[in-house]
């Protein structure tokens, strides 16, 4: 089919092999591309008992049909392997132009295997692939890799996706940076990628990525480019953070550690005030008209000349997560994340918890090694995230590790405030006040993730009662999560699904590209076959019905202030809620997929392995 380029890279960086490989004509048919065939070549690549840090632990990175293409908001990559934060499958999505580069360098993917002896970088030059020494760029950020990189092959335009000190250094929420602001975040890939030795993966492609109907495309796409800057979408304008206030009106801003859903300094940390007060550039993607990249930039003060882009996780969760109404401190926060290659939700919410700690007097100021961790002290918060990127100090090195196992290290009952599922700290939908969205986090494959299933927009958007669960929620958890299967494996950004509300429309974008007439019911099928796949994953690896649980502070703890004080989650409609989904999706009362759901999915090795 057109659209694919029909082959990827398997390279072993303990042998130092590349072989070029075709691509499954089925894979395509099956698995659409993206996290399908991510999640396909970890379940067919990592079994049972793997460290996820070690060389054993494959990871691959791969694009969908549509990038490189005329197609809006398509040039995306992910990268897919076992989490070294969650030990489930893990992936992460990126923008920006690194997708778009590597199929035309005439590549799908790239499957990458063992350790290699010392620091290296891969540069894919279309057909021409080294593996490079990378001595010089250890301890780098990942925005001055970006340019060290770019200075030594003497171009420019190479596009780079990196690791920075703390994917080094293994911190276990690391990230994969390219574009400087762009990033594969959540499931810690850029500590594998230091596990591995792998510093940088640097492409330039050359070649056409070919499509079925060229004409009709360009005639097609025209109104979807001009409905990405229409009045629907206002990310593009005000930028993500305007749900700061979206949510502080609802009741549903999770302030210091969850402990409070609104926050007294909302307002000074808003998307409105940033916008007015600290964004001095927006940037859009490759193929892209929405243009949501908001960059901050400090220019007096304290943390003058800090600059990075802001969305508005980053915002809440190094924010009134942690008590902070600077926004000269989060600004900064956000930079030293992103050049030290840290995760901004999962380094946030470790802050918090360990704020929280401090603050109920089980860690003290000889325990974090001289800081104040009360919540709102933007300085300690600002020079903890720095820590915690380079490990330096045993406390900073203890976080690095992540809420939950710094937790269960901690002892003392704190595993009760790590706002974490799985492993995976969870993102700015609290589960109190937005219940469906918490179970679409719970039953999430990856750990506590919103992208995977977007069920927190039932609640949102107010369309169920968001404080209270019943036996409905499970259907549309599951059905967002094959939906969203499909978006990740083609790969979509998310931001699109007001201008595609008819599916309908990215089946025949489809056909435009490949040539391959499909149905969007067809393709959910295959978004059911992926989620299932990936749920096999984790339960090869041992994780099952007890891991589809919130924190305990969810189920214990009452809302006590805003809209929705006096919320909890009842256990009796949570299990209800839960059997429910099961149920829809034909997995047993233990989660595990049924010998019928695998045979309809034509996954009959994993029936097999699951004796079911």
């Amino acid at each position: 089919m057109k659209g694919y380029i029909g082959s990827y890279l398997d390279i072993d960086l303990t042998t130092r092999k590349v072989s070029k490989k075709s691509l499954a004509g089925e894979w395509c048919n099956q698995y659409v591309g993206g996290i399908g065939f991510g999640i396909k070549v970890a379940w067919d690549n990592i079994p049972k008992g793997v460290d996820s840090l070690s060389p054993q632990n494959v990871i691959s990175f791969w694009t969908g049909p549509f990038a490189g293409t005329l197609v809006p908001v398509s040039s995306k990559y992910c990268a897919v392997a076992k989490s070294p934060l969650t030990d489930t499958i893990g992936y992460g999505i990126s923008s920006g132009y690194f997708g778009a580069e590597l199929k035309r360098a005439g590549y799908d993917g790239i499957v990458i295997r063992g350790k290699a002896s010392k620091l290296v970088y891969i540069f894919i030059d279309d057909d021409l692939i080294a593996i490079k020494d990378a001595s010089q760029l250890a301890g780098k950020t990942t925005w001055q890799t970006d340019d060290l990189i770019k200075e030594e092959l003497q171009d420019d335009s190479i596009r780079v996706a990196s690791i920075g000190p703390a994917g080094e250094r293994l911190v276990r929420f690391s990230c994969i940076t390219n574009a400087k602001n762009r990033h594969v975040g959540r499931n810690g890939m850029g500590t594998v990628m230091g596990s591995k030795n792998l510093k940088a993966i640097a492409v330039r492609g050359t070649k056409d990525v070919e499509v079925h109907d060229l004409r009709t495309l360009l005639k097609v796409v025209k109104p979807l480019y001009k409905a990405c800057r229409g009045p629907n979408m206002y990310y593009g304008r005000e930028g993500t953070p305007i749900k700061i206030m979206q949510h502080q009106k609802k009741g549903c801003l999770a302030t210091n550690n969850f402990q409070k859903m609104t926050f007294s300094q909302a307002e000074k940390v808003s998307g409105e005030t940033m916008l007015k007060t600290k964004v001095k550039k927006i940037i859009a993607c490759e193929m892209c008209a929405v243009a949501c990249d908001h960059v901050n930039v400090v220019e007096e003060g304290q943390y003058k000349g800090a600059h990075s882009s802001v969305d508005f996780e980053s915002l809440w969760a190094l924010g009134p997560c942690c008590g902070i109404g600077n926004l000269d401190a989060i600004t900064k926060a956000v930079e030293l994340c992103d050049t030290l290659g840290m995760d901004t939700i999962s380094t946030g919410l470790t802050v918090s918890w360990a704020m929280e700690c401090y603050e109920k007097r089980i860690f003290d100021k000889e325990l974090t090694e001289g800081l104040d961790l009360n919540f709102g002290n933007h300085e300690a918060m600002v020079e903890l995230v720095r820590r915690i990127g380079l490990r330096e100090g045993r406390f900073a090195t203890m976080l690095g590790e992540g809420s939950k196992r710094a937790a269960i290290q901690t002892g003392r009952g704190t595993i009760k405030f790590a706002m974490q599922i799985k492993g995976l700290e969870t993102s700015a939908y609290p589960f109190r006040t937005m219940q469906t969205g918490a179970l679409g986090h719970a039953t999430c494959i990856t750990g506590a993730f919103y992208q995977r299933s977007g069920s927190y927009q039932y609640d949102e958007k107010e369309v169920v009662d968001r404080l209270s669960l019943d036996e409905k929620r499970g259907k549309l958890v599951a059905d967002g999560e094959n939906d969203y299967s499909v978006i990740d494996s083609l790969i979509i950004c998310k931001f699109s699904r007001k201008i595609y509300e008819n599916k309908e429309e990215l089946a025949k974008l489809y056909y435009l590209v490949t040539g391959k007439k499909i149905t969007w019911k067809e393709f959910l099928k295959a978004g059911e076959r992926i989620y299932n796949l990936g749920r096999a994953f984790n339960i090869r690896h041992g994780f099952g019905r007890e891991d589809d649980y919130l924190p305990a502070r969810a189920y214990e703890e009452r809302v006590k202030d805003g809209p929705g004080k006096g919320a909890i989650v009842r256990m009796d409609q949570w299990n209800a809620a839960l059997d429910s989904y099961y149920e829809y999706r034909e997995w047993s009362k233990d989660g595990i997929p049924t010998r019928k759901k695998l045979k309809q999915l034509s996954l009959e090795d994993v029936r097999e392995e699951m004796g079911v």
